[in-house]
């Protein structure tokens, strides 16, 4: 038999073309079915594993077109019920590319969540009514979602001790500074003899501080009285790496995308009119920006919760990458001369990130 759309040669049961997956005539031929006492139905077969490099599946049985959902392992075919399973590498064998849905569609939608971003604050309230708006844009972004798996050892000073350190410390200068002032304020004979003393003080007392700053710093030390304060700060991301040298300013820092209901990239169900920009970042560089970004994060999450950090070190770990293509809408303004700029995930309708919002 062969097939009627492309002429391809085809066992005489196939239910599709094996080469284009076009239906073929068998069924309008009358071929015979399980349940009409002719020969059997073809039976499934033994479950096969798809190849790496497969980008499009076809039943291994039949022939029909399989359209498989994203993060499935197994997929039956619908038509004779065998299964496809793909290897260990899993999607990314098959499909690195995904993509999600456009949510916020229309500029109403956008400015009515950049308004309240623009005007918080007693210095920028009515800042967008009195900014004049040069772009609004819409555009599916390239983004490599980079897994990366972030482990990091901070050792700082104990803040509560500090304060309880700084306190002493005062106390003990009021205390030296006051009996100066009172050997200052005798006179003739006595006031030589309290001057006298009051040098002795302050010398004992510049002895004592200075054992009690020693005391102190060791205390701050590696065998010092608990002073030092240890933890490490694990964190899993998905970060997100613009994949497109022009839009580098606009790199996210802090920023995950929802990649729950991400699905396969399909360019025909992307809506009609928006502008698809190309990725000209590779794999590679992605991942080492990835790194050293999330490096970067977990530090300036360690400085914000500890003010005096004596030793950080960063140990991440790179694991899958996707190309993701993300919706993203471009709002550009002008206030006085001075630009600003919002990028919005037109998915989520978060804030990826600003400039000149300050």
């Amino acid at each position: 038999m062969n097939c009627p759309s492309c002429g391809a040669q085809l066992p005489d049961d196939a239910a599709f073309c094996y080469k284009c997956g076009a239906k073929t005539n068998t069924q309008a031929a009358g071929a015979p079915s399980s349940g009409g006492g002719g020969a059997p139905q073809k039976q499934p077969q033994a479950q096969v594993i798809a190849p790496s490099g497969v980008t499009s599946l076809k039943c291994p049985n039949c022939g029909a077109p399989i359209a498989p959902k994203f993060g499935e392992m197994v997929i039956t075919c619908e038509y004779c019920g065998s299964g496809v399973s793909l290897g260990a590498e899993g999607w990314r064998g098959i499909q690195k590319q995904t993509m999600l849905a456009l949510k916020i569609a229309t500029a109403d939608q956008v400015n009515a969540i950049i308004k309240p971003l623009m005007d918080k604050g007693l210095l920028h309230r009515h800042l967008q009514e009195t900014s004049k708006q040069e772009e609004m844009s819409l555009s599916y972004v390239p983004y490599w979602i980079v897994s990366v798996s972030a482990r990091t050892q901070v050792v700082a000073a104990n803040q509560a001790a500090q304060i309880g350190q700084a306190a002493t410390t005062a106390a003990l200068m009021g205390v030296i500074l006051g009996g100066m002032g009172g050997g200052r304020g005798g006179g003739g004979g006595g006031r030589r003899r309290s001057l006298g003393l009051a040098t002795g003080v302050s010398g004992l007392g510049g002895f004592a501080l200075g054992n009690f700053m020693m005391f102190g710093m060791g205390g701050m030390g590696y065998g010092g009285g608990g002073m030092r304060k240890a933890e490490q700060m694990d964190a899993n991301y998905n970060f997100p790496v613009v994949a497109l040298k022009a839009l580098t300013e606009y790199q996210p820092k802090d920023y995950q995308f929802d990649l729950g209901g991400r699905t396969l990239f399909d360019i025909t169900k992307l809506p009609k009119g928006v502008k698809i920009l190309n990725g000209d970042i590779g794999e590679d560089v992605a991942k080492a920006q990835a790194k050293t970004l999330v490096d970067q994060l977990q530090s300036e999450k360690a400085h914000a919760k500890y003010h005096m950090i004596q030793q950080l070190t960063t140990q991440s770990d790179v694991g899958d990458v996707e190309l993701l293509h993300t919706p993203i809408w471009f709002a550009r303004y002008d206030h006085k001369g001075k630009k600003i700029v919002l990028v919005v995930d037109a998915n989520s309708g978060k804030l990826i990130n600003s400039m000149g919002l300050e």
